[in-house]
């Protein structure tokens, strides 16, 4: 058992060091940050959107913004489409679990807000809706995937996409990836930021 546990450890060590050295991929993260930077000087907000696994991390990354990730700040914008269990269960009865997130982004996002959808696949249909409906209102999106990226990296603005097709690994580097930009936006906004 310890052995399996080694080999766990390992395997999720591995797949943050391909991250580590894939400058495409540093270089696409440094790119969110600075939309996110750019987004909360602008007053505007993020909103996160997944399923399971990935709505946790939606509700965690949107937590961190709102409360505080490494200091004491003014609260930043932050909305998880995850957390409300009344308009998920009215929206999904009434239109469809397809639905659940693209008819909360009509309702509450704006142009000039930041949509991040979360999935290991990529092809998630309701943050694919999402993603539409975030089009169609002026609001970027960015996918923050696994595997091939799926359908959403296609459609996404900008595409985070994991190098591993094992959902764990994937799910362990997305928390990663977002800890990582709500450290970069905390302190471009209210430190002397994090150098070039």
């Amino acid at each position: 058992m310890k052995n399996y546990i080694k080999d766990q450890i390992k395997k999720s060590y591995e797949t943050k060091q391909d991250i580590y050295n894939n400058d495409a991929l540093i270089d696409t993260i440094v790119e969110v940050a600075k939309e996110c930077v750019k987004l909360y000087r602008g007053l505007n907000k993020t909103i996160l959107a997944g399923n399971g696994g990935s709505a946790a991390d939606a509700q965690h990354i949107a937590a961190e913004l709102v409360g505080r990730y490494g200091f004491d700040r003014p609260s930043i914008p932050s909305l998880a489409l995850t957390t409300d269990t009344s308009n998920l269960t009215a929206i999904g009865n009434d239109y469809g679990y397809d639905k659940v997130f693209s008819r909360q982004l009509e309702g509450m996002g704006q142009r000039g807000d930041i949509f991040i959808g979360i999935s290991t696949s990529g092809n998630s249909v309701n943050i694919i809706n999402a993603f539409e409906s975030a089009k169609a209102k002026g609001i970027m999106t960015i996918a923050l995937v696994g595997k091939d990226g799926g359908m959403m990296a296609k459609m996404a603005d900008i595409a985070i996409v994991v190098p591993s097709n094992s959902t764990p690994r994937i799910q362990e580097s997305h928390i990663l990836i977002g800890h990582i930009l709500c450290d970069i936006i905390e302190k471009e906004i209210f430190a002397d930021g994090v150098g070039a």
